[in-house]
């Protein structure tokens, strides 16, 4: 989980939606730079033949860059990088569409849901009931650019779903999506009373399992808690004294056998593998007894996510279960340290934020290399463009700010409303009903 607690000296803003740019490298003027270097050239034979095998090895490397993707892309065999499906507005000619290249319109028919009549619905993340003065946030749906996402009807999937299990595992960012998934559900449902935690717990960020049945449809939506996805552990006997904990980079977390035996696995980890979460709090990488101290971050979430992929490979059968993983969610603060939030009244025009494109890069290389299909719901850029979207200053309790988290009503929507369209429209595989 992602912790939201803030320091009392946070500001925050809510602005007009504002423009600025993913932050990137700076600018450089390439055609200027190329001018100089060929005026060079022009004068010297041996720097002419070094510019030609130059433009040769690079047509090369574009040539071999250009294979691996359509291999990539084109390869059954290997993990899906991006969740797509088959349109459905020309039956004679479907074509399969990026569901993930799109944009945000505006949509008068949304929210789908009332998070203040959803009893799975956390008070945190509830921004109209905590004070949000503004409602044009609830309003916007994503629309991928070549093809429309299949209306969400809530009776409708809720028959679709009869008889299944959903899992969500991960971090709070998952426990936001496994609550946007009941809570859209729950329109469909005659008899509240019928829909209920397993344990009869409240929802809560500190428990590990979290389980609500559908009686009537005989559904169960799961969510377990594991930041990480693989184990931590005390620190081993006669570690040096700043190691307080290990993550067993190539142990899968110790709950992991309750989650394989499910329909559909929705996974998410990201927001935990950060030096603040980890080094600062004594945890450092382990593989098998030997401790990995000068292991970098990247490095180490490689190696849990190959062992995570391993897992799927070994212990989930893919005749039954439909495997997702979902992409890094960008934040929106304006500071490095996190104590200003400045939540606008409208999505950004330009994708902007701390999107950790690192760690999705090595996401899609782990998901290529693996030999059964694995859906990336690469939600990234669409979270880019929601600097209205997050909790901000109506958390509960208020004090607390929060440009990590997203309000529900809210993005997670989008991201449930893109799983429930592939399993409807080509997913199921030996599950159609």
């Amino acid at each position: 989980m992602v912790s939201t607690s803030r320091s009392g000296s946070g500001r925050v803003a809510q602005r007009g939606g504002g423009g600025g740019t993913l932050p990137g490298s700076p600018r450089v003027s390439a055609a200027a730079a190329q001018r100089r270097w060929w005026a060079a050239s022009a004068t010297n034979p041996s720097l002419q033949r070094v510019a030609r095998a130059f433009c040769l090895a690079s047509a090369a490397l574009a040539l071999s860059c250009a294979l691996y993707l359509y291999a990539f892309r084109h390869n059954p065999a290997r993990g899906q990088a991006v969740t797509a499906f088959t349109a459905t507005d020309n039956a004679h000619h479907p074509e399969t569409c990026d569901v993930f290249d799109g944009h945000w319109v505006p949509d008068a028919s949304y929210p789908l849901y009332n998070s203040s009549e959803c009893a799975f619905a956390e008070r945190g993340f509830d921004c109209l009931a905590n004070g949000r003065p503004d409602t044009g946030y609830l309003r916007w749906r994503w629309r991928p650019r070549r093809c429309d996402v299949p209306k969400f009807t809530a009776r409708a999937a809720l028959e679709r779903l009869r008889g299944r299990r959903v899992v969500f595992v991960g971090d709070s960012m998952s426990r936001t999506q496994w609550e946007s998934f009941i809570c859209m559900l729950m329109p469909g449902v005659d008899d509240p009373t019928t829909v209920y935690e397993v344990n009869g717990n409240e929802i809560s960020k500190v428990i590990r399992f979290l389980g609500v049945r559908f009686a009537t449809f005989d559904l169960t939506v799961d969510f377990f808690r594991s930041v990480f996805l693989v184990q931590q552990s005390p620190a081993p006997k006669h570690s040096p004294k700043r190691v307080k904990s290990t993550l067993r980079l190539d142990k899968m977390d110790n709950i992991s056998r309750k989650w394989a035996n499910a329909d559909v696995l929705i996974f998410n980890t990201g927001h935990w593998w950060t030096p603040t979460k980890l080094f600062n709090t004594g945890c450092y990488f382990q593989a098998g007894r030997a401790l990995k101290l000068g292991t970098t971050i990247d490095v180490a979430f490689r190696m849990a996510l190959q062992t995570w992929a391993s897992w799927v490979e070994k212990r989930v059968d893919l005749n039954r279960t439909h495997v997702f993983f979902r992409t890094y969610e960008p934040s929106h603060w304006s500071d490095l340290n996190q104590t200003i939030c400045e939540v606008t009244e409208k999505p950004s025009p330009e994708a902007k934020g701390n999107d950790k494109s690192e760690l999705g890069d090595i996401l899609a290389d782990v998901v290529a290399s693996m030999n059964v299909p694995v859906n990336v719901l690469n939600v990234t850029l669409m979270g880019a463009f929601r600097t209205d979207a997050h909790v901000g200053a109506w958390s509960y309790p208020p004090t607390i700010l929060d440009c990590s988290h997203w309000c529900l009503p809210g993005v997670p929507d989008a991201w449930n409303e893109l799983v429930f369209a592939y399993l409807f429209t080509n997913g199921w595989r030996n599950m159609a009903g």
